[in-house]
């Protein structure tokens, strides 16, 4: 991907191509650095492990919480024009290209790119940004780019040239590009510990050739503690000053509505057959086919009303402050669940058919509790999460670097456009396949 990134930078003649070309070549960088540190991770675990230990310090028994869905959207980041500017349109138009990149362990989102100017009170992203693998540990690391627009955009190489950066590789065999990914991400590893490899390294934003280039505008990290029902403002740490050319004048403030699916919420932990008193009197038992799901033990009188989704025979609340524990009897195949309903203190008695049916129960209830607790207010109930696709979508993709490059245009100035080989066409339709 980064490859073939930078060999579409280098064949552009448009302002547009470059910037989305330039943009795809950075997100890629920042895609190998999170590959290298989780590498890194994997190793010290592996030795970790080796004397029984997870990376945290913690015995490897112990089991680690679920996995979830975590999204961010309706992202805006305000902005603050000089009224000289927003209201008597005086002085040099100010135009920049900007997109966000947000970072949530491995797995890199970017948005679309956005054109900004003095007419914009806000930079608005209609992305819908999900992670899918997040813990609730996470960290969601979000990044605002800017590139200052200049009119007088000057093309990269002549035609000839621009082929010999296009062909240059394309005849490599697997093993010589797998073998240059690794050098690559060496030098990145070496550039991520404070080595300046100067403008040639491997990793640079911008290559040697020249093209746009984006900095760092604003950055801030979002938890767990930031996730909520609704729209939420949260502080933007400012990266650069008025002077840098690819400043806008931000407030110091985004929002954007963070929201988080926790697998244990929305995904059936356990079933089974099993007995549960039933009657206010506590002396009847009933066969149930029982579901342990979200905040809640459901009871059906037969699977198949499961099935036909079917109101539930009894439903025993499961709350982050219940209570498990198996009968102390002999054999133990029971197990009590101490819970809040209505407000008040209740206790429901399941019985099982074996010791091993108890203890399995006991066991998926507990960590079903503990999975409860450590995502939160995430689990108070189920959070939406809208998958709304970007209004650019559709746009961008069929006025992509690739379907312009891939059509002919007529030559200008004289100079002829060289025409594409199979190859080249090759990699631009997987480049745009995969992103």
């Amino acid at each position: 991907m980064r490859e073939g990134a930078s060999k579409l930078l280098a064949a552009c003649s448009r302002r547009d191509q470059a910037l989305e070309a330039a943009k795809s070549l950075l997100t890629c960088n920042t895609r190998i650095l999170a590959l290298l540190r989780q590498l890194q991770r994997l190793r010290k675990a592996q030795i970790l492990q080796s004397v029984g230990l997870r990376s945290d310090g913690v015995s490897s028994n112990d089991n680690a919480p679920c996995v979830g869905k975590v999204a961010l959207s309706d992202l805006r980041i305000p902005l603050m024009w000089k009224d000289s500017e927003y209201f008597k349109n005086k002085g040099e138009l100010h135009r920049c290209a900007v997109f966000c990149l947000l970072q949530c362990g491995t797995e890199i989102r970017d948005t679309d790119l956005v054109m900004v100017d003095r007419t914009l009170t806000d930079i608005c992203f209609e992305d819908t940004i999900i992670f899918n693998e997040a813990g609730p540990e996470f960290q969601v690391s979000v990044e605002l780019y800017s590139c200052c627009v200049v009119e007088d955009f000057s093309p990269g190489p002549p035609g000839p040239r621009r082929m010999s950066f296009l062909g240059g590789s394309l005849g490599r065999s697997s093993g010589k590009k797998i073998r240059a990914a690794f050098e690559s991400a060496t030098v990145c590893g070496s550039a991520s510990s404070g080595v300046d490899e100067g403008p040639g390294s491997a990793l640079s934003p911008s290559p040697p050739y020249g093209g746009p280039k984006y900095n760092i505008l604003a950055q801030t990290s979002l938890t767990i503690e930031h996730v909520q029902e609704g729209f939420k403002t949260h502080d933007f740490s400012l990266a650069t000053t008025e002077d840098s050319p690819f400043w806008l004048p931000l407030y110091g403030n985004m929002c954007c509505r963070l929201a988080a699916q926790p697998l244990c919420m929305t995904q059936q932990v356990t079933s089974g057959q099993l007995k549960v008193v039933i009657g206010e009197e506590g002396n009847r038992w009933q066969n149930v086919f029982a579901v342990l799901r979200g905040q809640n033990l459901l009871c059906y009188q037969r699977q198949e009303d499961l099935e036909f989704e079917d109101k539930p025979l009894l439903v025993i609340p499961i709350k982050k402050d219940t209570v498990v524990s198996v009968s102390g009897g002999d054999p133990a195949q029971s197990v009590n669940i101490s819970t809040q309903d209505g407000g008040e203190g209740v206790t429901y008695m399941l019985l099982m058919q074996t010791p091993a049916d108890a203890q399995r129960w006991a066991n998926s209830l507990w960590e079903h509790i503990y999975n409860l607790n450590q995502w939160k207010q995430c689990c108070d109930r189920i959070m939406k999460i809208e998958t709304l696709t970007s209004r650019k979508t559709v746009s961008v993709k069929q006025g992509s670097l690739y379907h312009e490059m891939v059509t002919p245009t007529s030559p200008t100035e004289g100079l002829a456009v060289p025409d594409l080989s199979e190859e080249i066409r090759t990699l631009l339709s997987s480049y745009y396949k995969e992103s």
